[in-house]
């Protein structure tokens, strides 16, 4: 068998390489190695590059640095594919607002090209979409308590409003991808599953302050470097470990029922940034310094998934929980320091 994954070195990607290598599967990672992300990050911006490339050469995966944008190129590697996982993107609200342009063509024009590569060549395939869809109305029916927001319900299903509130190129860009996915799965009849993730985190992740939070908590704690938060900090996420999104990515492969899925880790996995810094600083015994800042716009104060739909139709259960998991994350970023500063 054999996946070819968009983005193959990016977080995300570098675990479903990983993920399908250890299945035995052969494994295309197709990603661009652009540096926009960690360009403002503080990094060792080369070393942090190569940090996912290397760990996947080392496992057997056959690496290419093409540009979803470039269609030729992208036919030709999905050729005798038998699934796609399509995990490049721009991530980042703030440099969909400063770039539109770069948020259009990889976000919308690579979807809609990976997309027609699926169609060609009759593979299933997974778009990875985003949350975000659903737009900053949400942040209108919240509550406020000591350290976080609170909804009722608190959970909020596939059938629950897009593009509400104050809106980005980001939301645009995502909910285009997400109609372009639905509308091959009616007319071409491809097998798309189309997953809105929210909060992921894990390994491998190069989190600043414009996208990744989780990890630019972690790494800032590591750090000793104080962390601005955007907002109040009650802000919530039910934030999903990479590894269990492989599993629902593999679950999709297994089922291929096409259609949208909130994937998520639930209720029970949700955290708020402030009670994010309290895991640090337990996990960590050590102070971790925060300010507040002004509110970004675009951001979404709040979202849980309620992820009945992927469990029902494709057995999909997370099952890291954060502390676990941020605990997982921290060993990571210690055990390479030398990436974290330029």
């Amino acid at each position: 068998m054999k996946v070819l994954v968009t983005g193959g070195c990016g977080f995300l990607g570098s675990h479903v390489c990983a993920y399908y290598r250890k299945l035995g599967w052969d494994v295309i990672s197709y990603d661009s190695m652009t540096k926009y992300e960690l360009a403002r990050t503080g990094f060792n911006i080369n070393l942090a590059r190569k940090h996912n490339w290397n760990l996947l050469s080392d496992l057997g995966v056959d690496l290419q640095e093409k540009d979803i944008q470039n269609f030729d190129d992208l036919i030709d590697s999905t050729k005798n594919c038998d699934f796609i996982v399509h995990a490049a993107a721009q991530p980042a609200m703030t440099v969909s607002s400063e770039d539109p342009r770069l948020d259009f063509s990889t976000n919308v024009l690579g979807t809609f090209n990976v997309l027609e590569a699926a169609r060609l060549t009759g593979a299933p395939i997974v778009s990875c979409s985003s949350i975000h869809v659903y737009g900053t109305g949400v942040n209108d029916t919240l509550t406020e308590q000591a350290t976080r927001y609170t909804r009722t319900p608190a959970s909020l299903d596939e059938s629950h409003p897009t593009m509400t509130g104050t809106l980005t190129p980001l939301h645009a860009s995502k909910k285009s991808g997400e109609e372009y996915a639905l509308a091959y799965i009616d007319t071409y009849g491809v097998k798309a599953g189309i997953f809105r993730l929210t909060g992921l985190y894990g390994e491998n992740q190069f989190g600043g302050e414009d996208h990744g939070w989780v990890a630019h908590f972690t790494i800032s704690a590591m750090k000793g470097e104080p962390i601005t938060l955007f907002g109040n900090g009650k802000q919530v996420r039910d934030i999903i470990y990479a590894n269990d999104v492989c599993e629902a990515i593999h679950a999709f492969y297994n089922n291929q029922r096409p259609g949208i899925y909130n994937i998520g880790a639930g209720e029970e996995n949700s955290i708020s940034l402030l009670e994010c810094i309290d895991y640090l600083k337990e996990l960590t015994g050590r102070e971790v310094h925060y300010s507040f800042g002004g509110e970004r716009l675009g951001d979404l104060k709040y979202f849980i998934c309620d992820t009945s739909k992927a469990e029902k139709e494709l057995g999909f259960k997370p099952s890291v929980a954060p502390k676990e998991g941020i605990k997982r994350l921290l060993t990571w970023v210690e055990n390479n320091r030398d990436m974290f500063f330029a």
